[in-house]
């Protein structure tokens, strides 16, 4: 049996990924993560704005502030460097897939 937390060490991947589609707030973010994921990430506030603020300290988004439907929220977009690492993310999962698929016996 596998331990620990699946997503651990992906957070700021997954992240990266969502916002690929646009940006977004804190909670719209989660609600797009739990839709792209077909319901498997239910991730919480706690695990998504740490991560949102680590990519933004790194230089990976950006953030400003919008008014919607009266309310003031914190809007998150990819950077030009923020797609770079995404492309780069992306690149070493196929990787990481193909060699568990050959490990596993899975198709290639």
């Amino acid at each position: 049996m596998l331990g620990g937390d699946p997503i651990r060490g992906h957070v700021e991947t997954m992240v990266l990924g969502a916002l690929q589609d646009g940006p977004t707030h804190g909670y719209g973010l989660i609600v797009r993560l739990r839709e792209l994921s077909r319901g498997a990430f239910e991730l919480k506030e706690g695990t998504v704005y740490p991560a949102l603020h680590r990519l933004e300290k790194d230089g990976k988004l950006e953030s400003s502030w919008s008014l919607e439907s009266g309310r003031k929220r914190r809007v998150h977009a990819l950077t030009p460097a923020g797609e770079k690492a995404l492309s780069r993310e992306r690149e070493a999962w196929r990787a990481f897939a193909r060699g568990m698929s050959g490990v596993l016996g899975g198709a290639s």
